[in-house]
């Protein structure tokens, strides 16, 4: 009579009466109060179902082969034997293990190589695709693509923007107020007075027309639309190429950019010019004073100028950063721009020749000039201050805390009024000359990730995250 467990005559037998195997009690015990199962059958076992066994106390016999010393050192030679046996054993599957993890190690070191080599050549090919000076246009009078010099404008287009600048420089410090233009007693009573359904979500530009009735804006879906904010309704719908990232009007034009590095020229609703001068992303676009001349900058380093009138490009120029906003000085010789590298860069826009570097602490996102000239407020990403730079002495006027994320900026006509907006909500700053000093007239939650001002200023236009347009205005 052998335990079922040990293979052994039990002290203590007891026996199953569900399966009838015999076991040594205090090993069934331990494992029924472990697993409640009988060991050999895999039933359910309880204590309350083993019986023990009446047997006699007798003294067992020692094995037969261990009763000599012959016999003993025998089974320790055996022992010995195993022994040896089992360390040549670990010694071979050591060596095999150091083999797997050389080859393995080896290997590693091999894709890490490669890795770096096409990290290497990717990064060069896309220096190189930056560098590149060739763009193409295309639209009803352009053709076939053509290639275009990167610098050098045309001389209808540089006596343009003389014209222009002449014009501009003598009369914009000496103009007064237009009549009915807003105060800044009346901008702190503005409140919300109507909103659009969710247009265009995911969008972040908006430009307002010179009538004020018209707002411009698009979608990451790749729409573009024209909404009149008088009949609460888009009027016009145009298409991009891509999810739209800047749209401005340029006069009775809409210019539409998008992430595929397209600028599109629509008039009535019609698409009249394509242009894909940038190898990657539009971040911005913006319109000269000419009303004619466009901007366009991307995340190809480079600036692109577009003659609306011939529907062509006139000039790329190429910096040493990606650029991410742009904005032309209210007389038109100068361009801004906002660069991923953390600085503003101006340009000479006849020349394109560097003009000036503004120092920033973080890429630039916004980049506005006031009207008279003398100021460019700039924004870098994911703060809450608005930069005052004073161009006649090339340093930091004022820095504006607003304590919330600004994503755009508009000055209005006047040079008077700062609007900023982010999804936090909006803020008005507002300067006063004689003081020299600036002062908040508006705060309001209403989320607007693209800001413009209405007609006379006597409103203000939002559209925010989810594409709806909002209009803060007098009660």
């Amino acid at each position: 009579m052998l335990c079922a467990i040990s293979g052994e005559a039990p002290q203590v037998p007891v026996v199953s009466t569900k399966s009838g195997n015999v076991f040594e009690k205090r090993l069934i015990e331990g494992y029924i109060s472990e697993n409640g199962k009988d060991p050999v059958t895999g039933e359910e076992l309880s204590t309350d179902d083993l019986v023990e066994l009446k047997s006699s106390r007798t003294v067992r016999p020692r094995p037969p082969t261990l009763t000599s010393i012959p016999s003993l050192l025998g089974v320790f030679q055996e022992e010995w034997d195993a022994l040896a046996l089992e360390t040549y054993t670990l010694r071979q599957s050591l060596v095999q293990t150091r083999q797997e993890l050389s080859t393995a190690l080896y290997q590693n070191d091999a894709a890490v190589r490669v890795i770096a080599r096409l990290t290497k050549e990717r990064d060069e090919a896309r220096d190189a695709l930056s560098k590149i000076s060739v763009g193409s246009a295309r639209g009803p009078s352009a053709g076939d693509a053509m290639q275009v010099d990167s610098v050098g404008l045309p001389d209808s287009v540089v006596s343009r923007i003389n014209e222009t600048q002449a014009s501009l420089s003598k009369s914009r410090s000496k103009r007064p107020i237009p009549e009915g233009w807003a105060t800044g007693d009346s901008i702190q009573s503005y409140q919300p007075a109507a909103s659009s359904e969710p247009l265009y979500p995911g969008g972040k530009s908006l430009s307002v027309n010179s009538t004020g009735d018209l707002a411009l804006v698009g979608g990451v879906d790749g729409i573009a639309g024209i909404y009149s904010i008088a009949k609460q309704q888009v009027v016009q719908t145009l298409k991009a190429d891509g999810p739209v990232t800047d749209a401005v009007f340029a006069g009775s034009k809409a210019v539409v950019a998008s992430a595929t590095g397209s600028v599109k020229f629509f008039e009535n609703g019609a698409e009249t010019a394509s242009f894909a001068s940038h190898a990657g992303e539009v971040t911005a676009v913006a319109v000269h004073p000419t009303g004619d001349i466009i901007g366009s900058v991307g995340v190809d380093k480079s600036y692109v100028l577009y003659d609306a009138a011939t529907s062509s490009v006139v000039a790329q120029v190429y910096g040493s950063a990606g650029l991410l906003s742009a904005k032309f000085h209210p007389d038109g010789h100068l361009l801004a721009v906002g660069g991923a590298d953390g600085q503003i860069h101006v340009y000479d826009v006849k020349s394109g020749t560097p003009a000036a570097t503004f120092p920033m602490s973080a890429p630039v996102t916004q980049v506005e000039f006031s009207e008279n000239g003398y100021f460019m407020a700039a924004v870098t990403e994911n703060s809450t201050d608005i930069s005052i730079w004073d161009l006649r002495k090339s340093k930091i006027h004022k820095v504006l805390p607003t304590g919330t994320q600004i994503t755009s900026l508009s000055w209005d006509y006047t040079g008077q009024f700062l609007l900023s907006g982010g999804p936090n909500g909006l803020t008005v700053q507002q300067y006063n000359k004689s003081a020299k000093d600036w002062s908040e007239s508006l705060r309001s939650a209403v989320p607007a990730v693209g800001v413009a001002w209405g007609h006379l200023a006597q409103s203000v236009v939002t559209v925010n995250g989810e594409g709806v347009v909002s209009v803060l205005a007098q009660s």
